[in-house]
């Protein structure tokens, strides 16, 4: 009989569509004298697992079927670690007969290859410390300004042929690059194994793997625990929403439509020409449940970030009439995919002590990140993307023509606070002919860098969490490739230099001010100041903290300089101009306020005192009371 690990409850949890930790069972997991080897492939006549301990001979190992689960398992004596391996699967259907790689590999060959690898799980963590403190944490009070990047070039190593960096190299540069930079946390375009470099990651084959590209399971895990021991947070993204057809992967795996939907107007995305999970379907409701807790558990991620949520909750999405198919009660929700999001959401927050999922939530869907017990997804954070079209939008306007779209700047104030929010100008806003971030910017090339670091500033001051792409730091000219290394060699230029020595304040300024950051998803954080001056294309607001401390916001839009601008302010005394972006270290013109501006009595926008200001050119100004610091 063979030795499983599989017991009969995790067959009922596994059926029953709650399994969330299947990766401690299923796969190929080694031991002593050989490994245990779990397949789910329910239409399969049946199933033989073949690699290198075997010859890849298609009959020599047979897998036996544990009762009517549809798991399919063998112990296979003296196989070794590092040994390949596949399933042979011959199906009940039309003598369909395939090799498929493991849903459960916890490694895989690297690209083109396509065989899953006999891999140990064990790894000593030191980030103990990072765990408790995460767990302890209020994290929509806490500062979160994410770095997001690709991690197969954001460097690479010029001297060896342009190769990328691996995991374990990567981790004491990051690390450095993050301090320097002041980020609370990184976000890694998936690290979750996938055939085509050219996807960035997000066609998975491998929901249980990090990518070997880089390196082993056990190099992934140092570099996440080398962050957490630094104090970095770890987001990875995560993409539930489809997967690719390859032949090795998930797609028809035991001769049917197992993972996907058989229609093609529910389980074929037109967008990605990938396959849509069935999430209505029990067993793969726990392979999913399973992959969420692998990394954010297993793995020691701090957070995951969702992929085109709006994909999954709509069946209309990206179809035109009669290309979807209405649920039961004729509307266009997809009532399963809802359901699996709620219960992951529900599990995770309840099970994992301080951990968070993010949407990628492109609609106006409501409460998206609302507990589902108020009848919300149930998600900690939602990113804005209103936002982050608004704001490129009204940036890319010449400054002439802004006063003429005041509200496009102004209109995030009417839901800012709707959802718990990340502002993010994201990896999907420099690629595919949309230029980069000072690629979009109006004006010659000292009004160029001065609107991007004006952009920078519109993320940092406003209420909810930031994220930004790797290169939008630097100032970068060229378009993302993810084949090629940022452009780090534009450091040696000032006003790169000064670019990313502006993000990098900012970054310390809003972890070190609580009006910046205690309040980013609570009314209580935003006052405007002035909204209506359109005419000069002027901003204020307040940033509070709800214990008494403020931070005044101030954004010039156009590149003429205001002398003697008041501004109402509830405080009196000296206040201090605490960040400018167009002081010289940045690269501006160093018309400055300070070091210290005078708030006199004497009423302006319904306040007790006033501020008088000069104006930067197309500038933010960040102003506090001199006697909160």
């Amino acid at each position: 009989m063979t030795r499983g690990l599989l017991t009969e409850f995790d067959l009922h949890l596994f059926n029953e569509g709650s399994h969330s930790r299947l990766h401690a069972k299923m796969g190929a997991h080694p031991v002593a004298d050989g490994c245990h080897f779990a397949v789910w492939a329910p239409n399969a006549r049946s199933v033989h697992v073949i690699g290198d301990f075997n010859d890849w001979d298609k009959s020599a190992v047979a897998m036996e079927l544990r009762g009517d689960s549809g798991i399919w398992e063998a112990f296979v004596k003296d196989a070794r670690v590092g040994q390949r391996y596949k399933y042979h699967i011959r199906s009940r259907f039309k003598g369909y007969k395939v090799d498929k790689a493991d849903p459960f590999g916890f490694y895989h060959e690297q690209s083109p290859a396509t065989g899953s690898v006999i891999w140990p799980r064990a790894y000593e963590w030191g980030d103990a410390a990072w765990l408790k403190r995460r767990a302890k944490a209020n994290a929509h009070r806490e500062p979160m300004s994410i770095y997001e990047l690709h991690l197969g070039s954001w460097r690479l190593k010029p001297e060896e042929g342009n190769r990328w960096l691996t995991y374990r190299e990567l981790a004491p540069l990051l690390v450095d690059y993050c301090r320097e930079m002041a980020y609370t946390h990184v976000e890694f375009m998936p690290v979750m194994e996938h055939p085509f470099g050219g996807s960035w990651g997000y066609q998975i084959t491998g929901y249980f793997a990090p990518t070997s590209r880089y390196g082993s399971p056990q190099d992934f895990m140092y570099l996440v625990d080398t962050l957490h021991q630094a104090g970095i947070g770890v987001v990875l993204d995560w993409a539930p929403s489809h997967f690719p057809a390859d032949e090795h992967g998930l797609k028809f795996f035991d001769g049917s439509h197992l993972f996907e939907h058989a229609d093609p107007r529910q389980g074929h995305h037109p967008d990605w020409d990938s396959a849509i999970f069935n999430y209505g379907r029990n067993e793969v409701r726990s392979f999913l449940l399973s992959s969420a807790f692998f990394w954010l558990e297993f793995m020691h991620a701090d957070a995951l970030r969702v992929d085109a949520v709006a994909s999954m909750i709509h069946l209309d999405y990206s179809r035109q009439p009669g290309q979807w198919i209405p649920n039961q009660y004729g509307g266009n929700e997809n009532l399963e995919a809802i359901s699996f999001l709620r219960r992951l959401n529900e599990d995770a927050y309840r099970e994992i002590p301080g951990v968070q999922i993010i949407a990628e939530e492109s609609t106006a869907w409501p409460m998206v990140s609302r507990p589902v017990y108020l009848g919300g997804l149930g998600f900690g954070f939602k990113w804005d993307m209103g936002w982050m079209n608004d704001v490129l939008k009204y940036m890319a306007l010449d400054p002439v023509h802004r006063r003429y779209h005041q509200n496009d700047i102004t209109f995030r104030s009417m839901y800012q606070y709707a959802e718990n929010f990340v502002l993010p100008l994201s990896h999907d806003e420099v690629v595919h002919e949309k230029s980069t971030l000072i690629g979009k910017m109006p004006g010659d090339e000292w009004q160029k860098f001065a609107n991007l670091r004006l952009l920078h500033g519109c993320m940092f001051a406003q209420p909810g969490k930031k994220l930004l792409f790797m290169g939008g730091e630097l100032a970068q000219w060229r378009e993302w490739d993810y084949e090629t290394s940022l452009d780090w060699h534009l450091l040696q230029y000032p006003p790169h230099q000064g670019v990313q020595r502006w993000v990098a304040d900012l970054n310390r300024f809003y972890a070190a001010e609580p009006a910046m950051h205690r309040l980013d998803c609570e009314p209580g954080g935003f006052q405007w100041v002035d909204c209506a001056d359109a005419d000069q294309s002027v901003l204020t607001f307040l940033r509070l903290d709800g214990q008494g401390r403020q931070v005044l916001a101030v954004f010039n839009f156009t590149p003429v300089p205001r002398h003697g601008y008041n501004i109402g302010v509830d405080v009196g005394g000296p206040w201090v101009e605490a960040l400018n972006s167009d002081a010289s270290q940045y690269g501006g013109s160093g018309l400055v306020n300070g070091p210290l501006v005078e708030a006199w009595p004497g009423q302006v926008h319904g306040r007790p005192y006033h501020l008088s200001l000069t104006l930067s050119p197309l500038a933010l100004m960040l102003l506090r009371p001199a006697g909160q610091q």
